[in-house]
């Protein structure tokens, strides 16, 4: 008998709470108590992945879409019938993902150390792929701004080895990037972190958080936008992760900070920061939570991609 999991994809959707209110799911602080909806428990929705990532809502198509970078390949999960179908492969090992303000799909795709955009008739757009006449590393994360600008993060996690991408040489340090909506053009908009990992905007788009995985903690730096909405004032430290591992983050519509965490028993999962960096929300996870979206009729569904599984809970709040 086959000790070992399938790794073929499993889409049968399975509530992991024994009864509620689910206790995976812990109040830090109390008066954030109506985050947790006492009648909803974490599902975990597909498995398989080898290591799962970039999830995004469409909900026009009332489906997300995720990334399983190991694979190559680009996951579908539909609501209406809970199936889990290939969205494209190979995805040139892509990872983040994000919709712009068409409804397109933004992608950060390791292998071709670029950023690309799907047009409505399927084919690819290169958005960014060097700087300065170098290549870029590999970008991770990318997020669009209401005024249409795309800002995405440029580690070299994708380009350390061959399970995420391919080994290759670093040729610009490790930065975050905006590319100008008009013009097209790339413009570094942070040079002094680390391995930039997840980012976000504040609910005004005043702020720009950004997860700094280079350092030892991991940490979350927080950005002032300046008044042209382009540039950034230099950035502090807004969380220390301790023993955590931050990587994904999101923010809902009141300013609270939803991050991808982990790594170990008691850590793994996602936990919530209010807008002055408190703890105010820790959700349990069998694995470790790489990144994480709102979607769902009113973006109340908190969709988490954590490792090999792909897991969802409502939540009583609304991403942005």
């Amino acid at each position: 008998m086959n000790q070992y999991p399938s790794a073929s994809l499993d889409d049968r959707a399975i509530s992991l709470a024994a009864r509620y209110p689910d206790a995976a799911i812990a109040i830090l602080d109390q008066t954030h108590a109506r985050l947790r909806v006492n009648a909803a428990s974490v599902e975990r929705l597909v498995s398989g992945m080898r290591w799962a990532e970039g999830p995004v809502w469409f909900g026009d198509f009332g489906s997300l879409i995720w990334s399983d970078i190991p694979n190559n390949r680009i996951l579908r999960w539909d609501e209406s019938t809970g199936r889990c179908s290939i969205f494209r492969q190979p995805s040139q090992f892509a990872n983040g993902n994000t919709r712009d303000r068409q409804g397109r799909l933004i992608s950060c795709e390791h292998l071709t150390r670029r950023v690309t955009r799907t047009e409505y008739d399927g084919s690819i757009t290169v958005l960014a792929d060097g700087f300065d006449g170098k290549r870029l590393n590999s970008p991770n994360d990318v997020i669009v701004k209401s005024d249409g600008s795309i800002w995405f993060t440029d580690p070299s996690f994708g380009i350390q080895g061959f399970y995420e991408g391919e080994t290759a040489t670093a040729e610009l340090p490790t930065q975050v990037y905006r590319i100008d909506p008009q013009r097209g053009k790339l413009e570094l908009v942070i040079d002094d972190i680390q391995m930039p990992n997840g980012l976000c905007f504040s609910p005004d788009e005043s702020l720009l958080y950004v997860c700094e995985n280079g350092v030892s903690p991991r940490r979350i730096r927080v950005y002032e936008v300046a008044a042209n909405g382009k540039s950034l004032r230099k950035g502090r430290i807004h969380i220390d992760a301790g023993p955590g591992s931050i990587d994904g983050i999101r923010c809902d519509i009141e300013g609270r900070l939803w991050c991808g965490w982990g790594t170990g028993e008691g850590l793994d999962g996602v936990r919530v920061f209010d807008p002055n960096a408190n703890p105010v929300l820790h959700i349990a996870l069998a694995e470790r939570c790489a990144n994480l979206c709102f979607g769902g009729r009113h973006r109340n569904r908190l969709f988490m991609a954590a490792s090999r599984s792909l897991y969802a809970v409502y939540v009583g709040t609304q991403g942005l």
